[in-house]
């Protein structure tokens, strides 16, 4: 990882003039929202030869696209086996493919040559919190057989060998997923959609659309964009354009701390290079600028100042890791996702020219990577593969009330796991001393001489005697 994980990149501190939208414009397409999905297609789609115009009502990065942990890894926020069930196998394959894609896209940009400093390595280790090798071996196989995933499963011994606590079980370990730098990622990724062609405008808010006709019309406080295509990707911050859009999402917050420098110990407690997540979705961590732990916990769908969330990451890590001590919280930071009612992202069309690229909350750097190029092929070269995501359609998200029952179904759902957890850690307590109370019985039987005796090394066994075969008969028992 860099080792400067934790410094202001030129983008972020305004050292580069930020361009507003003053002039009116004429693009073929234009993307609402700079974020993580809307420089992804307009990055591609000026590869693919079209003109495009973003439009960013604050900066590049703001949020949730500039303060997130950077692993890359397949996947979606709905388990396999529930995307399995909704859509069926064969188009859940080829989602996942897509997922793959998604992935692969993140790891071509994030070279040093085109991305320097991103401190791309290699490795996720996803760690279960209670007893599920069943489970696991039954994930496995699918993942690897039939959705052509490298993966490979860990048991309880090589988990607690590398993370020094008991807190985990097995584990699935994913050594072609990755992480980057994802506070440098998202503005290295503008610095390439400018360089394939795409215009980036900044404070530049989006006051009405007019989707109607062959040329749909934008208009900003202090100029007008007409395309052929927009594309919605600003996430929960759409505003008064599109505020029913806005509604089908749940706003959740999410918050990482950053250590101040651990020393040494950290290595020996947490000897794995790459990402952390457990199944629950409760922790994410690794160590980054050498010998610090940057640490993802909890959640909230209500906004707060972040360094009010330093104590409960402290508090978490040392829940886990008790040996590190007493570990100081050097920064907090974190933005808003858009999380949606069915688990997985809104991706597709409208109708005939709008676009929408949204619903990224817990899905991944990899998910939003795949709405860019399905969104630019599908405009540009007629891609129908976006209709995959048909079944999964804009539900509202419930309002304030959808904000109550997603805080509570969060807290249900972390104490769940902590119970779960415990409840795992004492079977398998009761487990070792069941096996130590069995030993010292059969050891004390033994002295005793009342339970069965073991032959001392190289003792003779008696031999047993022959059958006795009766002529006529068989062999007698």
């Amino acid at each position: 990882m860099s080792e400067t994980f934790t410094s202001v990149s030129q983008d972020e501190a305004g050292f580069r003039e930020r361009v507003r939208l003053s002039f009116d414009l004429d693009a073929d397409i234009c993307v609402i929202g700079a974020g993580l999905a809307g420089l992804t297609i307009a990055l591609e789609a000026a590869r693919l030869g079209a003109s495009v115009a973003v439009l960013e009502g604050r900066h590049i990065g703001w949020n949730a696209s500039g303060n997130q942990l950077g692993t890359v890894m397949p996947g979606f926020a709905l388990p396999l086996a529930d995307l399995i069930e909704r859509i069926g196998f064969e188009d859940a394959r080829e989602l996942w493919t897509l997922s793959l894609d998604g992935a692969e896209f993140v790891r071509a940009n994030a070279t040093e040559d085109a991305m320097l400093g991103i401190g791309l390595s290699e490795g996720v280790l996803e760690v279960s919190n209670v007893d599920a090798g069943d489970r696991l071996i039954s994930r496995l196989q699918m993942l690897y057989e039939d959705f052509d995933t490298d993966v490979e499963g860990w048991q309880v011994e090589r988990v607690r060998e590398t993370l020094k606590t008991d807190h985990y079980f097995h584990g699935v370990y994913y050594p072609r997923a990755f992480q980057v730098d994802g506070r440098k990622y998202i503005h290295a990724l503008a610095a390439l959609a400018r360089r394939a062609g795409a215009r980036i405008f900044e404070d530049t808010p989006v006051v009405s659309i007019d989707h109607s006709g062959i040329r749909k019309r934008i208009v900003t406080p202090s100029a007008r964009l007409r395309a052929s295509h927009i594309v919605l990707a600003g996430n929960i911050h759409l505003g008064a354009p599109l505020r029913r859009l806005s509604e089908t999402l749940l706003p959740v917050w999410r918050y990482a701390g950053i250590t101040e420098p651990l020393g040494e110990r950290v290595h020996d407690i947490v000897a794995f290079k790459g990402s952390v997540m457990d199944t629950d979705g409760i922790d994410h961590f690794r160590i980054v600028d050498g010998d610090r732990l940057l640490w993802a916990s909890p959640e909230t769908t209500w906004e707060a100042k972040p360094q009010r969330f330093a104590g409960a990451i402290k508090r978490r890590i040392s829940s886990i890791f008790p040996d590190l001590g007493d570990v100081a919280i050097a920064d907090v930071f974190g933005g808003v996702t858009g999380q949606t009612v069915h688990g997985m992202p809104q991706i597709g069309q409208l109708r005939k020219g709008l676009w929408v690229a949204s619903g990224f909350g817990r899905q991944g750097m990899n998910t939003s990577a795949m709405a860019g190029q399905l969104i630019a092929r599908s405009i540009l070269w007629g891609d129908e593969r976006w209709r995959l995501f048909s079944p999964f359609e804009l539900v509202w998200a419930g309002g304030p009330t959808g904000r109550v029952a997603g805080q509570l179904i969060g807290m249900w759902g972390r104490a769940s796991s902590a119970a779960a957890g415990t409840l795992a850690r004492y079977r398998e307590r009761a487990r070792v001393k069941e096996r130590e109370r069995e030993t010292r019985l059969a050891e004390a039987n033994r002295a005793a001489g009342t339970g069965p005796r073991r032959a001392p090394p190289g003792a003779v066994r008696p031999a047993r005697p022959e059958p006795v075969r009766h002529e006529g008969e068989g062999i007698s028992q």
